[in-house]
């Protein structure tokens, strides 16, 4: 199984705030102002937040999956917004009725916190590897990365159906509730569209 916390992030519409109505969200408050417009707090989404990537910023939500390696199904999913790490839901994504005790996941999720808690579990850590500052990956532990990652990309394959095949990732609802539905609806469906794939590769499974 590829037991993973990829960075599924599911853009969200932006806000156009100003930065001091900003800081009373993330502080978990109202924006002064608001508690007397319904119509307009109705409109501004105050559970997605901004994260970066590769060097860019978005805003939304991230869609956490836990895929099959074997079947490539998603077994388990978690939404969360953009700015939560990867790493803090590692242990929810966890499972052990899948077809196999191994975790595939990026270095971000490694640690040995994490490694304590797979061990406990009776699982397998294949994270990935990440070197440290002025000590960069030695050859043999890039070649083991690679060869993580030739599993590892499973996942990846989920996300990239969605955005090409699947009308796109971007959610256009507001609030988390809806997006945990709308999210959850699209991975339901991504399996389904899985699952007539595999029975047309073997349609009398034993």
């Amino acid at each position: 199984m590829v037991q993973a916390c990829p960075r599924g992030i599911v853009p969200v519409p932006r806000n156009h705030n100003e930065r001091e109505e900003d800081t009373a969200i993330k502080a978990g408050g109202t924006p002064e102002g608001w508690a007397g417009e319904p119509a307009k707090r109705s409109q501004k989404d105050v559970d997605a937040r901004w994260t970066r990537k590769h060097g860019k910023s978005f805003h939304g939500c991230k869609n956490h999956v836990n895929v099959d390696r074997m079947h490539k199904l998603v077994r388990r999913c978690h939404v969360t917004d953009a700015a939560v790490h990867d790493c803090q839901v590692v242990e929810k994504m966890l499972t052990r009725g899948n077809t196999g005790s191994g975790v595939w996941a990026d270095a971000a999720c490694r640690s040995a916190e994490i490694g304590t808690t797979l061990k406990a579990k009776g699982l397998t850590s294949h994270i990935h590897r990440k070197g440290k500052r002025g000590k960069p990956l030695a050859e043999q532990a890039q070649k083991s990365n690679r060869t993580k990652s030739s599993v590892r990309v499973r996942v990846e394959h989920i996300f990239g159906a969605q955005a090409k095949g699947m009308g796109g990732t971007i959610v256009r609802t507001i609030g988390m509730v809806r997006a945990k539905a709308r999210i959850g609806m699209k991975n339901l469906a991504c399996n389904m569209r899985r699952l007539g794939q595999l029975r047309r590769l073997d349609p009398c499974p034993a």
